[in-house]
């Protein structure tokens, strides 16, 4: 029986020893491949790719009480760990970035076991399979932290990996070379394809070929622009080459998730030149693959844009959209495509609807209703929209008196209609009629003096509906 469990172990073990083999030649071959592919249409490296030491107090500011405990464990097992990307560029740009990502050469199954062993928390599994770990330190940081790896098959969207332990491999597979750089915990800055060059130079460039880094991933287009606007003096400055790449390739934003564009595009008319960093992008031909209609109004967007500047106000990134809309078909196409929130959603429509201008006597009138003649008594929300519609219209005087006004205690309520709407289903109707009548009287009847009203206003509710309830039954005969 002993020999017969041996031979079985024996046998088990043979087995595993032949997998990791297999892995290791394909992963080696992958990894050939890849640097033959990749490198070969990369632009030169740099032979020492340290660049500079930093010990400024943005790269202090990183270091809490957690980071120092992470990186002892990663010391302790001998694997480096190393901040990764768009941190190491605020950095080098003198901020204080907001979120890190690390990159290591250890692989997930390594830092599992180390994490394991050491009783730190993991969260957030599902990001293993794509290399990237979790850690919880001191039940207080999270920490997510990645295997260096390479694409071995892209789609335009989503990449199949491999790992490695190259960190020049693993920075050839970004997509901006000042995206492209690490930063150790010792400040050691390493930057293999100049992208610390092309921050102090002010350039925006792909990392190798633009076209093979923009086909690997159709949404880098959106990203190029946004990074533009990060790190530009000038919003007229792209080179040409970029350009005609971007225009070469712009048909494969439609592969693109509508929630994946609209991150991206939320970013760039939040960022510097957003004017003119949009109608740069609409010029490569990305209206109709980003929700936009076949000839949206960019003569509106520029201007609402512009008026928006010279009254220093900041309109949101929905608003402006807007500007090129017509209609709410045209808005409704619009969240079709990107996936919008609610929120914004349903602030595009009320703009929409209500951005022309309706001349009253009593200026404040018209937005007074558009809060108070509503079913819903979310005046919160309907209050924002007004101040977001205001500020859109460069209504600034306006805007100000509207934010004075305190909206006043509608005397009347559901119940007290109760007992003289004799059809419940109008209560509502009613209750809206009542409001326009102590809107223009400039809320000040009482209760008692609204009610006198409503026989009247009843009255007109019920021949209306069942005008209306005739007319169906006319269509309904009709139909049959």
């Amino acid at each position: 029986m002993l020999s017969t469990l041996a031979r079985r172990t024996i046998n088990l073990l043979r087995r595993e020893i032949n997998t990791v083999r297999k892995f290791e030649i394909t992963r080696t071959r992958h990894e050939r491949d890849w640097r033959k592919v990749r490198m070969g249409d990369a632009p030169s490296s740099r032979a020492d790719p340290v660049v500079i030491k930093l010990d400024s107090p943005e790269f202090r500011s990183v270091f809490t009480s957690e980071l120092q405990s992470l990186a002892g464990l990663f010391k302790k097992y001998n694997y480096e760990l190393r901040i990764a990307g768009g941190a190491v560029r605020d950095i080098l740009m003198g901020k204080r970035p907001k979120d890190l990502d690390f990159a290591t050469d250890a692989t997930p199954q390594q830092m599992k076991e180390m994490f394991t062993r050491e009783e730190v928390r993991m969260i957030n599994e599902k990001g293993e399979k794509h290399g990237t770990i979790t850690a919880r330190i001191n039940d207080k940081e999270n920490f997510e932290i990645t295997t260096l790896r390479i694409d071995i098959l892209t789609d335009g969207r989503h990449a199949q990996v491999e790992f490695t332990k190259d960190w020049k491999l693993d920075a050839n597979r970004r997509d901006l070379t000042i995206n492209s750089m690490f930063l150790d915990l010792d400040g050691r800055v390493y930057d293999y394809f100049y992208g610390y060059d092309d921050l102090k130079n002010k350039r925006v460039v792909f990392v190798g070929d633009t076209s093979i880094r923009i086909r690997e991933d159709y949404l880098r287009i959106l990203r190029y622009f946004r990074f533009y606007g990060r790190i530009m003096d000038s919003p007229d400055q792209h080179d040409e080459a970029t350009i005609e790449a971007l225009k070469e390739n712009i048909d494969g934003l439609q592969q693109i998730s509508g929630e994946r564009i609209w991150s991206e595009w939320n970013k760039i008319l939040t960022g510097n030149f957003a004017l003119e960093l949009t109608l740069k992008l609409l010029e490569c031909g990305s209206g109709r693959h980003i929700g936009l209609p076949e000839q949206p109004d960019v003569e509106n967007f520029r201007n609402v844009y512009q008026r928006a500047q010279s009254n220093n106000v900041t309109l949101k990134p929905i608003s402006l959209i807007v500007s090129m809309l017509k209609d709410e078909y045209e808005v409704i196409k619009l969240h079709e495509r990107l996936k919008l929130s609610n929120s914004d959603r349903d602030l595009a429509l009320f703009l929409v609807q209500h951005k022309e201008h309706k001349p009253c006597e009593k200026s404040l009138k018209p937005y007074q209703q558009l809060v108070l003649l509503q079913q819903t008594k979310r005046y919160d929300v309907l209050q924002d929209y007004v101040k977001e519609l205001l500020r859109y219209r460069g209504a600034m005087q306006l805007l100000n008196e509207f934010e004075q006004w305190a909206i006043p205690k509608f005397p009347i309520s559901g119940n007290m209609l109760m007992e003289h709407v004799p059809m419940k289903k109008i209560i509502g109707s009613v209750l809206i009629e009542l409001k326009r009548i102590w809107i223009d009287a400039d809320f000040k009847l009482t209760g008692e003096q609204l009610m006198e009203h409503v026989p009247s206003i009843v009255s007109e509710l019920e021949e209306k509906y069942q005008t209306l309830h005739k007319e169906r039954k006319k269509k309904l005969k009709k139909m049959k």
